[in-house]
């Protein structure tokens, strides 16, 4: 629907329509009228005019999340639009702010904070060309290098090297761009735009070079970390990691899958243990953990328990929890704070359903996320389920993938959650009944595509349809099969495909040789 826009922004729209104008009139606008000239220009995906914008910059700060949010003139939330063309512009514009000389305005900008750019699925400019976060950290990095570069060969400004603006990014490093991303890091002494890493993502990268470039971030400015595919941390790496680095302001850490398996403990490993319990209860912040495709049967509570702050966000899919460690998060402090919870791959309604629901009851009036995929939720327990969510009013998010339910069980369960008033985003499973009589759950990927696509979109109709009866268009249900969207993933899936490729063939050949050994 169309945002309602003040005379102001129509206005600006027009102004800024046409770059050449907008370079010649640059000196003479107001400054305050700088932020509202650069949400037209971005929404009109003028590049040239972003790029001459941010050039002459003359406020304190540039906050990207507040200029493309919602203004006053113009209610519509831009920063979802990762547009290449306006992203590209906004981040040469900050090169040339540093080299243009002489400038109509007095050089203020002191921080540039770019970490409130959201990436989504579906992107609405109008050039389709996304710039992503592994781009936006290869971008920035080649950016501050050829400055480096250029400052120290021209006879330039010497102004220049007294600029010094904090440029507040959320890192992505992989093995492509990290030796890249490593030099800014290393020289970002001398360069006047300093890269400050507010949360740092890494994918496919050998563990050394990730223990390198994590002490280069400046750990202590960090709150969001993601270890997550490909990179081989285990529990000892991780206990080396938390002993030698400090993260003070930490809120969110992602582990990798398989960081922790106590299958194979030994007295030492319950130290090391109990040791990585104690240095994440020192990260007085902390509220955000996840830890999927670890095995840590019976291990929660002395994981959680030393967690001085309650956790928003608990996901422990796939993680063979038993009855002690699901009890442990019933009772605990943090079952009261969690806003989003991820127990997939656990049978909580068959094995211990009084304390799940003990559970949801203890988190319901601050519930707005929970994933339950994979967790054989079959037709006889549709009724415990609506029971047990019957308390969660805040409930925004529910996703069940995976489960063996039937059309008609799904209808049953669509016409309560049609009751839930926040709810807006729905996952549900391809019905059992469209699949051939006789599969077994979980379903391997390679009979995930095997259903009756014909019937599964009559049943899809089917459950619109009791949205829609109810009121609820604003609820949006689907069945993602390979699971929910990853921006990061979707952007680096070739790198990630043929780093999986390299592993497999490296393991083949341990093998081999294994074999050859023994014969």
């Amino acid at each position: 629907k169309a945002t309602m826009k003040s005379l102001r922004f129509i206005t600006a729209e027009a102004f800024v329509s046409n770059a050449e104008f907008v370079r010649k009139s640059l000196g003479g606008v107001a400054h305050n009228l700088f932020p509202l000239l650069f949400k037209a220009s971005y929404l009109l995906e003028q590049g040239e005019v972003i790029h001459d914008l941010v050039e002459n910059w003359p406020l304190v700060d540039f906050n990207m999340g507040k200029l493309l949010g919602t203004t006053v003139d113009y209610q519509e939330d831009l920063s979802c639009r990762t547009c290449s063309v306006c992203l590209e512009s906004c981040l040469t514009g900050l090169r040339d702010y540093v080299l243009n000389h002489p400038s109509p305005y007095v050089k203020r900008l002191k921080v540039v904070d770019l970490t409130g750019i959201k990436d989504v699925e579906v992107q609405f400019c109008e050039c389709k060309k996304t710039m992503g976060r592994w781009a936006r950290t290869q971008l920035l990095s080649k950016l501050c290098l050829e400055l480096l570069v250029y400052l120290q060969q021209t006879q330039c400004n010497p102004g220049a090297f007294e600029i010094s603006v904090d440029v507040l990014i959320d890192l992505f490093v992989t093995e492509r761009n990290y030796e890249l991303v490593m030099q800014a890091l290393l020289k970002k002494c001398c360069c006047p735009l300093k890269i400050c890493c507010v949360s740092f993502r890494s994918d496919n990268l050998d563990l050394q070079k990730f223990f390198y470039i994590i002490k280069l971030t400046d750990p202590s400015l960090l709150r969001k970390l993601e270890i997550v595919h490909n990179v081989r941390l285990e529990m000892e790496h991780l206990e080396i990691l938390f002993n030698s680095i400090h993260f003070p302001l930490l809120m969110s850490l992602t582990l990798p899958a398989r960081t922790f398996n106590v299958q194979r403990f030994t007295a030492t490993d319950e130290r090391m243990l109990t040791n990585i319990g104690e240095k994440m209860g020192e990260m007085t912040q902390l509220t955000e953990l996840s830890m999927p495709f670890s095995i840590l049967t019976g291990r929660i509570q002395k994981l959680l328990s030393p967690l001085k702050t309650p956790l928003k966000m608990l996901d422990v899919s796939n993680c063979s929890l038993n009855h002690a460690d699901m009890a442990y998060l019933a009772n605990s402090f943090h079952a009261n704070h969690l806003e989003a919870l991820d127990l997939s791959g656990h049978k909580i309604l068959d094995l211990y359903p009084s304390i799940f629901f003990k559970l949801l009851s203890h988190s319901s009036s601050v519930l707005r996320s929970l994933t339950l995929e994979d967790c054989n939720i079959q037709d006889t327990h549709v009724n415990m389920l609506i029971l047990g969510l019957s308390p969660c009013q805040k409930l925004q998010e529910f996703k069940f993938l995976g489960n063996p339910l039937s059309s008609q069980a799904l209808k049953h369960l669509f016409t309560f959650l049609c009751e839930l008033p926040m709810l807006k985003n729905v996952e549900f499973p391809v019905p059992r009944d469209c699949y051939p009589i006789g599969i077994t759950y979980p379903i391997d990927d390679a009979s995930l595509c095997r259903f009756d696509h014909h019937k599964y979109e009559s049943v899809a109709e089917d459950l619109n349809l009791i949205l829609l009866q109810a009121n609820r268009e604003d609820v949006k249900a689907s069945t993602p099969l390979f699971g929910s969207y990853d921006a990061a993933v979707q952007e680096t899936n070739n790198e990630l495909g043929a780093y999986l490729i390299k592993s497999f063939k490296e393991t083949l050949e341990r093998f081999t040789t294994s074999l050859n050994k023994m014969s």
